[in-house]
């Protein structure tokens, strides 16, 4: 009896002891976590959009063709202005016309030159026709003349006074059709002189060769103008939906930049909107200033988004190099390199352990992975190398 309890009792004791040690394990592993969880930061791998891009300031200009200069080719008193700056404009409408008394004058005269050449040149046809008929009566004259020759009904000489009277006029016929063509050449030159001067009374018409905004007026009503060799500007407009971002690229990204790459922008003034646009042209030469190398890229604007942009507006400018959607990433920090290879510390249970990966596509706080991690592992973001 005295046995059984004995044996009884170490196994209560031994229980105890058990189970002691298994608590104090328990509460030591906890602890060991605890500790780890303490020491590191950790995300978990998840899948987003990434995109790669480069930032760049650029400033809004207008496109060639899109600002133009508006100016008189006469000279003259301006007659009348008819638009003001900030004015809206059509192709075509009428901005402003020089005085175009003395234009009208010369205009009236060169007609009237022409009109008296061309009257010349009638009368010449007229005259030409009439010599003709006269040449072939002659001639009908002449063959009957040498019919009766031949039957001895007229004498030679009659015959030779019929030949040189046709001969005659055979020449005045050449002397006329001479002189026509000379009338001919003097209307042509009469007309083109008339034209000449039509196109001068139509340049004091003055009128939008574009659509668009007149962004400013550099004369006034009653004012003289002279025009020698350059044309004197009146009116300068901008054709608003004609505009483009001169994007300066630093020459450690100019590699990266193409033709046809998206872009986005804002500005200042439209803080809060994101305007669409791309990459239509890049200049090979550099712009250098303050030992700071830069490529002009040229951006076409595609989407305003219904804002009104101006011109010499700054812009930053973000260039989509790449962009893809719902991929594995984990913040950029997390990744380290270890004797020449990518690693990810990951975290296993309680236990941390490198492994190596395969990255893609980086951005500003992630980077993709394309192997070596699974969507929904723990890895540590600040890890430190064995």
């Amino acid at each position: 009896m005295l046995k059984k309890k004995r044996s009884y009792i170490w196994w209560i004791l031994a229980i105890i002891v058990i189970g002691g040690g298994s608590a104090y394990l328990l509460m030591k592993k906890n602890k060991a976590g605890k500790d780890l969880q303490a020491k590191v930061r950790t995300a978990t791998v998840k899948r987003r959009d990434i995109s790669t891009k480069v930032l760049a300031t650029g400033i809004i200009k207008p496109k060639v063709g899109a600002e133009v200069k508006v100016g008189s080719s006469v000279s003259g008193i301006v007659k009348k202005l008819y638009v003001n700056i900030g004015d809206e404009v059509k192709k075509g409408q009428l901005l402003a016309e020089i005085d175009p008394a003395e234009y009208q004058a010369q205009y009236n005269q060169a007609d009237a030159s022409l009109q008296n050449a061309k009257a010349s040149l009638k009368s010449g046809h007229a005259n030409l026709k009439s010599i003709e008929a006269n040449l072939n009566f002659l001639k009908v004259s002449m063959q009957r003349m040498e019919k009766l020759l031949e039957k001895n009904y007229a004498s030679q000489s009659e015959y030779d006074q019929t030949e040189a009277s046709y001969l005659q006029v055979l020449a005045q016929v050449e002397q006329q059709k001479a002189l026509i063509k000379q009338q001919e050449a003097f209307v042509a030159q009469q007309k083109a002189n008339r034209d000449f001067v039509a196109t001068k009374l139509g340049y004091t018409k003055i009128t939008a060769p574009i659509s668009g905004v007149v962004a400013s007026v550099a004369t006034q009503e009653g004012e003289t103008v002279a025009a020698s060799f350059a044309a004197p500007t009146f009116v300068t407009i901008l054709d608003l939906d004609r505009l483009e971002i001169w994007t300066y690229i630093d020459e450690t990204d100019i590699g990266r930049i193409e033709q046809g790459q998206k872009a986005t922008f804002t500005v200042d003034t439209y803080s809060e909107t994101i305007f669409d646009g791309e990459v239509t042209r890049i200049y090979p030469q550099a712009e250098i200033k303050d030992n700071v190398v830069n490529y002009l890229a040229l951006v076409e604007i595609i989407d305003k988004q219904d804002k009104i942009l101006r011109p010499e507006m700054t812009s930053t400018v973000n260039i989509h190099l790449e962009k893809k959607e719902q991929v594995l990433v984990v913040p950029n920090r997390a990744v380290v390199k270890i004797e020449g290879e990518k690693m990810v510390q990951q975290q296993l249970d309680e236990t941390l352990e490198f492994r190596k990966v395969t990255t893609g596509v980086r951005d500003k706080y992630y980077t993709e992975i394309i192997s070596g991690l699974q969507e929904g592992d723990r890895i540590v973001t600040n890890p430190k190398k064995p």
